[in-house]
């Protein structure tokens, strides 16, 4: 099977590397358009703000590329937050596939959400294996409101996405690669689709 972790200057692609490895799997990180069409499976990371990770992403092409994939797509944190229509983080632009805008935590919040929470709700089978309220890592300042295509929800104060699907696109706002056992099932499942 090959795996292509999208590099794209955006991600802590080798905690994600790391993880695939203990799965058993090797994993290639590129930003190449044509590599990326003949993965089996794409995981498309991000870490830190919304519009400078966008601006990457035009500029190598791959706003234009990502979201024609066919294969199974996992986005993860900033990843799957780029995927939606469009983030207040920057005022930026997404790539459209979730049909959700994401938001920042309300003031009375303590922002970044950093640490372990708990996902219910789960609807797909991404979380086969996974029981309800199963915890998981995160570390976020923005979130997708629950919606049509939400799988899975976390709440803090009040409930959000924890994960979107759409057609062959996944999405998790929480680290699977840092979510011990329970991260390492989602992201098996992922591999097995």
């Amino acid at each position: 099977m090959k795996i292509v972790i999208i590099n794209y200057g955006a991600g802590n692609i080798q905690s994600i590397k790391f993880a695939i490895k203990r799965l058993g799997y090797d994993a290639v990180l590129s930003n190449d358009a044509d590599e990326i069409c003949q993965a089996d499976k794409v995981i498309f990371p991000g870490v830190g703000e919304a519009s400078s990770a966008m601006k990457k992403l035009r500029e190598s092409q791959l706003d234009q590329l990502i979201p024609n994939l066919t294969q199974p797509v996992l986005g993860i944190c900033l990843g799957m937050q780029l995927m939606c229509n469009g983030s207040e983080e920057g005022n930026t632009n997404g790539l459209g596939i979730f049909d959700v805008d994401v938001v920042r935590f309300s003031k009375k919040f303590k922002v970044p959400q950093i640490g372990w929470n708990q996902i219910s709700d789960l609807k797909s089978p991404l979380f086969k294996g996974v029981k309800e309220n199963s915890h998981i890592y995160l570390v976020h300042s923005y979130y997708a409101p629950v919606c049509k295509q939400t799988i899975a929800t976390s709440s803090y104060d009040m409930d959000y996405s924890a994960a979107l699907q759409s057609n062959n696109f996944y999405g998790t706002q929480f680290h699977p690669e840092k979510s011990s056992d329970v991260g390492e099932q989602i992201l098996r499942n992922f591999l097995n689709m």
